[in-house]
Order: structure tokens, then sequence, then C-alpha cells
């Protein structure tokens, strides 16, 4: 449908002569465009069928984690047909909105028809992490707000409940998680289950309230919220009991879901889903990462003989692994180092982009309750309206396993020119409608997030061989999912199989392997879309760049790739191609009248 309607899009002019044309003779204009109804009753539709939706809107704040009942997905899926059939039918100039609400709502129901829920979590992400992270996010600035969070926390149980009901549908129809995304999984819960409920990260917000709040209502909102953050943790204790005794007898031995019912559509389904519109199927995108190893093995080889090493690759990378002068001695040396590549890069954003969000970030580290398991960086988004930062996350886990050749690339990707860049500017975007300003197309977040660390390169920000042959790691690390996604659910390896690309050409630590493929594991088809974006946004430019010559400026560029807040990949192409026509057409010279 997205192609269709990118058709439409080509008779642009002669709609926008027509209209002129109507309001010179005075002919009444066309209806209204019916996006303008079908947008607000989409919002609505999220908004009732997830309530920390409404996070952002003072008035709304959120009393419940939402309902994921099978009933009531279920339900959510029927009002999400009947809304993409609207939407696909809907006459539009809107050609952007409209494709997007139509992967929104194909999202939702493919959600629906392959019954996700029965694994509710990928291994670090799932529901048992969404109360930490809220908490993280939650600033408690009013009395409604305060008792906003108890409410929440006060349906941990029934929310925690409803997963476990749909988790014991997955061993029921076959559906179970692997044992090794269980294992951190239930290592998270063990975390959040303390005896003290003022020590649990839950009852922060409640250690910040503001000075001038009366005080009857903080020791109020604080009394309750420690009866709330004791039911919570009870919440987990018993779900701690059920996974351990119930679930995990039941885990499934293969790696993949190859194997499982219906495991092969499924995972066709994520990787459509998750390459937004790049139209690539498993067996190609196998392919494709096997050829980009061996071109990132062929420029990291090339590094090794610029350094003067004379060992074997094999060597060389168990030099990176385990010399002590590569890695920091304490937390705080890493923060230090995060911090600064982190000012490095802020300072060469004007060289790269005509606009820059208004919102800063924060470089923190994981949340010591999160880290045993987590992933090396991550970006938690800011609130423009509410003017709260984006958080850049460390983790300071397992120093030996964190090394700082790679930290550039880390935070290029996961801060500025990556994550928070393109998150903030499609947030701060003023003529978007909201479901624009939050959608997150993986393969276009990723692939930009992969691309932000090759910019990184370009401006210089790699100091050393080193550092730029961790920038290469890094990249072989996004290769290396091509070939081990695809291997785990579509040809059936084992994890073995899987962490050998990655031990063979990375010099990614062995924990940061062991923790990347438990993710992979329990999260068929998302590890993919990370080279796939990079490599259509490499594509594009390069398109531009042969096309427009002299003439192609890297601002503008970035400007067009971005303006527009996330898309998926195929709006993506015709975006920048649009642009790049427009800009040859205007550099052509006006057609040469005759003289008598």
């Amino acid at each position: 449908m997205v192609l269709s309607t990118l058709q439409r899009a080509g008779s642009d002019n002669m709609k926008l002569f027509l209209c002129a044309l109507s309001v010179a003779i005075m002919v009444p204009l066309a209806a209204a465009d019916p996006l303008d109804e079908l947008i607000p009753a989409y919002e609505a539709h999220v908004k009732s069928a997830s309530p920390e939706a409404a996070a952002g809107d003072h008035d709304k704040t959120p009393h419940q984690w939402s309902d994921v009942s099978l009933q009531a997905v279920s339900g959510y899926a029927e009002e999400a047909r009947a809304l993409l059939e609207k939407v696909q039918n809907a006459e539009t100039d809107r050609v952007i909105d409209q494709a997007i609400l139509e992967r929104l709502l194909q999202s939702e129901l493919m959600d629906a028809d392959y019954d996700t829920a029965r694994i509710p979590f990928t291994g670090d992400w799932g529901f048992q992490a969404q109360p930490i992270f809220a908490a993280m996010r939650e600033t408690i600035t009013t009395v409604p707000a305060g008792q906003a969070w108890i409410d929440r926390l006060n349906d941990t149980q029934r929310y925690f409940e409803q997963n476990v009901a749909n988790m014991r549908r997955g061993i029921e129809t076959g559906w179970t998680a692997n044992a090794d995304p269980l294992g951190t999984v239930m290592a998270q819960i063990r975390e959040q289950i303390v005896e003290d409920p003022v020590e649990s990260g839950l009852y922060a917000p409640f250690l910040s309230l503001p000075d001038d709040m009366p005080e009857a209502d903080r020791a109020r909102l604080q009394a309750d919220g420690l009866v709330a953050v004791s039911h919570a943790i009870d919440a987990y204790r018993e779900t701690l009991d059920f996974l351990e005794t119930e679930y995990a007898p039941e885990a499934r031995d293969g790696a993949g879901i190859a194997d499982l019912p219906g495991g092969r559509d499924a995972y066709a389904a994520a990787v459509e889903h998750y390459t937004a519109g790049a139209g690539y199927d498993a067996e190609t995108i196998h392919a494709l990462g096997n050829e980009e190893v061996q071109r990132i093995r062929a420029e990291m080889e090339a590094i090794i003989a610029e350094i003067g090493y004379e060992g074997s690759f094999d060597e060389f990378l168990t030099y990176l692994r385990t010399d002590p002068q590569f890695y920091a001695e304490t937390p705080e040396q890493l923060m230090a180092a995060a911090e600064e590549v982190s000012a490095r890069l802020r300072a060469i954003l004007p060289d790269y982009f005509s606009h820059l969000p208004e919102l800063d970030f924060n470089v923190e580290p994981v949340p010591a309750s999160i880290a045993p398991g987590y992933t090396t960086g991550r970006y938690v988004s800011g609130e423009p309206k509410e003017g709260r930062k984006g958080t850049y996350l460390v983790n300071t886990y397992a120093l030996d396993q964190r090394p700082l050749y790679e930290l550039p690339s880390l935070s290029a990707h996961e801060a500025v020119p990556g994550h928070h860049l393109q998150i903030t500017l499609a947030q701060e975007m003023t003529d978007q409608p909201e479901f624009r300003k939050n959608y997150y197309a993986t393969a276009f977040g990723e692939g930009w997030g992969l691309y932000s660390e090759r910019i990184a390169g370009e401006a210089g920000i790699y100091r050393t061989p080193y550092e730029r042959f961790g920038a290469l790691s890094y990249e072989m690390w996004r290769a290396c999912r091509l070939v081990a996604d695809t291997g785990l659910h579509w040809y059936g390896w084992s994890r073995e199989e899987a962490e050998a690309c990655f031990i063979e050409n990375s010099a990614l630590s062995p924990l940061n392997i062991q923790t990347e493929v438990t993710r992979y594991i329990g999260w068929p088809g998302q590890a993919v879309a990370y080279k796939v974006g990079e490599l259509k946004i490499r594509e594009l430019r390069a398109y531009a760049e042969e096309n427009l010559g002299p003439k192609f400026d890297i601002r503008a560029f970035h400007d067009v790739v971005l303006g527009e807040g996330a898309v998926p990949l195929d709006v993506l192409d015709w975006r920048v191609k649009t642009w790049v026509s427009g800009q040859v057409e205007s550099a052509e010279p006006a057609a040469e009248t005759s003289q008598d």
C-alpha cells in the first residue's frame, strides 16, 4: 500500500494547480482530508490500548499498565483492523502520514496474529523491566501525579498476572522462551526483590518530591508509596516463583524459533516489520551479512598491518580483549571517558547538520539492579515538553568487558549524532501529529545509529588505530547480526554457531557476545534492522553524491534524511530521490528562446 501511496504523490503539482484554480474562480475547496479524523482515532486507540502512551500528557497521567490479556489484545486488534482498512482506502495527499499509520497498524496486527504476548520478554527487556524504567522517567511534581504513580504500582500485580497467563498459554501451545533469555529475566527480577521498599528503584520518585509540596501531602504520598512498592515487590516475587517452578522446565531447547509451530512464518513477518520496507527476505539478509563480514574483515586486517602487529588475527583479538591498557579501572573512569567523547561528538554536529535539537542529554550508568545481562549502552529518550533530557546509559558492570577503544563508536550511536539527535529532532517537530513524533522504525532509527558511527569516523573522532579498529569491530558486530539472527531463526542454528561469527571476526568481549546472542535468541528479527538500515542510508547518500556532484551538501542531505522524523525505508528512498530530483532540476539552465 505504501508504494501506491507514493505513486499518488506524483500528481502533487496538478493537485496544487487545481486547488489554486478553485480558489481563483471561487469554487468550494474539496472536503477535509480523511486523515484529519483517522489520526485522532488512531491516537485514541493507542492510548486506550497502552496507558503508557499518555505519559507525556500532563492531564492524562497513566494510572495503570497496559491490559495484555488475550481478550483485550483481541479486541484492540479488531479495532486496528478496522482502522487499517480506512487508512488504506483514504484518498489523501499526506503520503508519509498514511504510510506510517499503515505500518503501525500492521505491526499491531502482526503481534496479535502471531500471539507474541506468549513470550513477553526479550532478555534485557520485557514486562519485568517496564516498571523499573517507568520509575526512572517518573518525576512527581504534583499530588495527582504522585497518586497516579501509586495507582500504577498497585496495578503491577494485575499486569504481571496477565503476563503469567500469556506465558501459560505459550506452554500449552509450544511457544516458550529459550532458557538463556529466561535466565537473564529471572536474574533481573531477583534484583527487584528487596526487603526494604525504600531501597527499591520503584520508590525513587518519592525521594525527590517538590520542596514546596505541603508536608501532609508529602507524608501521605511517601507512606502510601511504601505500601504500593511493597505490593509491587510481592508481584515480582510471585512471578519469579512461577518462572522458576512452572515455566523454566518448559523452556525450549532450540535457540531460535525456526522449529516452533509457525516459527518460520512468524520470523519472516518479524523481519519485514523490523526492516521497514527494505524488501529483503531472510535468505537475502543472510547472504548480505556474509558479504559485509568479508569486506569489514579486510579493512580490519589493514589496520592490524598499519599498527605493525606481527601475530595472527585471533592473537590480535586476544590482545585487545585482555590487555589492561584498553580498560577502565573504575566505573568513574569509564563514565569520565564517556562524558569526554560525548563532548567531542557534540562539537562536530554543526559541520554535519543545519538543524540541531534544543534538548540535551545526560550520560549516566546503567542502574546496578539491571546491569548484569544488560547491553553495553542504550539511549533512553527525554521529553521536550517537560524539559527532561535524554539519557545515554553506559554499563559499568564487569569493567574488564567494556573496552575503551569501542566507547567512541558506542557514544556516537547512542548519543550524538545517533539516537539522541535523531529521536529528539523528531520529538521537537512542531508541524507533525504526535504519532509521527513518537514513531520509531527500527531499520531507520538503528540504521541511523550505525550510520552515525561512520560520521564520527569522517569527523576524526576515532583518534587512534585501536579506536578505528573498535569502530570496525562494532560494524562487524552488526554485520554478524545479519548472519547470526537469520542463522538462529531461519536455519535453526545453535547458540554456538551464532556466536562463532562474533568470536572469529570482532573484538567484542566474551560477555558482550554472550549478552548479545542471548538478546537475538529472545528477540527474533530485530537485530537485522541495524545493518539493513545503515546500508540503505549509505546507498541513498551515494546516489545523492553521484547525481548532485559538486552541489552535494552533506548538511542538506542529513536534514532531508531526518527532517520528517523516522520513516519506513521505502518512504526514505522516495523522499531522498525526490529531493535529489528537485536539486538537479533547479540546477539545470533555463531553455534558450530564439531571437528573430
